[in-house]
């Protein structure tokens, strides 16, 4: 009985993923192609790397299916630690370097004087309806009428849990104007159907200079490995990636990574080698059961650490976990799961942390 009844209750959250797994679509041909990069296609997009696991197309409904007849194991959301922002430090950072996580992927970045979003998402679903899908199952640590004046943000791919439109549509009317949209090749098209104007689209390894308060700040778009889609007929049709932000704080060079949603590959070698290491890394670590379906697209714990090491990070944050329900493993599983990864590949328990929803975490020290 009372698996019929969690099998009743669970009909909404189904029908979403019946909506976000029509993803098998053909893509349309888009008008950012270029026949001279090997992960251009006339029709969209490709992972600069073959999965070492091989392919999960199509494995979607069998996952759906054995996700329908298995007891999951249950969220427990109060795992998740948090405290309440200090909203006159967010307003008053000075020239600090300094990361704020406001759930999920989501963080905010605060830059030689600017302010920049990460994946900003502060909806109650990532789901493309609003009576289903998965839930937020933490509230976000503040709301979007509380952050500081918004400069850039950065989309790293447009799929729901990442790229929200009640979110991005929020900020592009904050007061002062719009802040500037970093986007993948493609989500710029769909920005452009919600309203947005103030849009830069980005290809791997593209770059972009932004004049800051204190100084110029560089804006890198790098790959990921994974895919995108919104709807059944657009998958792979948009670009996905990685940001890095370069600048100077104090005098000195310092640098932020995100990684995006992504599987463990050769990718990350090679940013680490290009860019030579980063302050902050934002590695994901959340949504990777089961990992026949799963591993092709999202790193378990111990692939997040070994990024950790490939990119040079000095200090990593765990992110992708503790808000949505998106795939098998409850969103509490890195409080458990990322000290044990650790341990395996003895990397120390300060280098590579699960940070405290809400708190803002100074990593250098601005001129007065």
């Amino acid at each position: 009985m009372a698996r019929a009844h969690r099998r009743l209750w669970a009909l909404p959250a189904l029908l979403a993923a019946t909506v976000l797994g029509l993803l098998t679509g053909c893509a349309t041909p888009h008008a950012a192609y270029d026949p001279s990069r090997a992960h251009h296609r006339p029709d969209g997009f490709v992972n600069a790397h073959p999965s070492p696991h091989g392919n999960s197309e199509g494995g979607f409904w069998r996952w759906q299916w054995e996700r329908w007849q298995t007891e999951l194991p249950p969220d427990r959301p109060e795992r998740v630690a948090r405290q309440t922002p200090d909203l006159q430090q967010l307003k008053n950072p000075g020239h600090d370097l300094t990361v704020t996580w406001l759930g999920h992927s989501s963080a905010l970045w605060q830059v030689s004087g600017l302010n920049i979003l990460v994946d900003p998402h502060f909806g109650p679903r990532a789901s493309p309806v609003s009576f289903a899908g998965p839930r937020r199952l933490t509230p976000a640590p503040l709301g979007i009428d509380q952050l500081p004046r918004i400069d850039l943000v950065l989309i790293s791919h447009n799929h729901y849990d990442h790229l929200d439109e009640g979110t991005v549509r929020a900020l592009s009317a904050q007061a002062g104007g719009s802040p500037l949209f970093m986007v993948p090749l493609g989500v710029d098209a769909w920005m452009a159907k919600v309203g947005i104007q103030r849009v830069q689209r980005m290809d791997w390894w593209d770059r972009q200079d932004i004049t800051a308060p204190a100084g110029p700040v560089t804006v890198h778009f790098v790959p990921s490995h994974h895919w995108s889609s919104r709807t059944p007929w657009d998958r792979r049709a948009t670009l996905w990636g990685g940001f890095v932000v370069q600048a100077r704080v104090a005098g000195e060079p310092a640098s932020l990574y995100y990684a995006g949603d992504t599987g463990y590959a050769p990718d990350f070698a090679e940013i680490g080698q290009r860019f030579g290491g980063f302050d902050l890394a934002m590695i994901p670590v959340g949504c990777y059961l089961p990992r026949w379906f799963m591993q092709q697209q999202h790193v378990n714990e111990e692939e997040a650490v070994r990024i950790h090491l490939d990119v040079k990070s000095r200090l990593s944050m765990g992110v992708h976990w503790g808000a949505f329900r998106l795939c098998n493993d409850p969103i509490d599983a890195p409080v458990d799961g990322l000290p044990a990864a650790r341990a395996r590949l003895a990397v120390p328990d300060h280098a590579f942390v699960l940070p405290v929803l809400g708190r803002t975490v100074v990593l250098k020290k601005g001129s007065p």
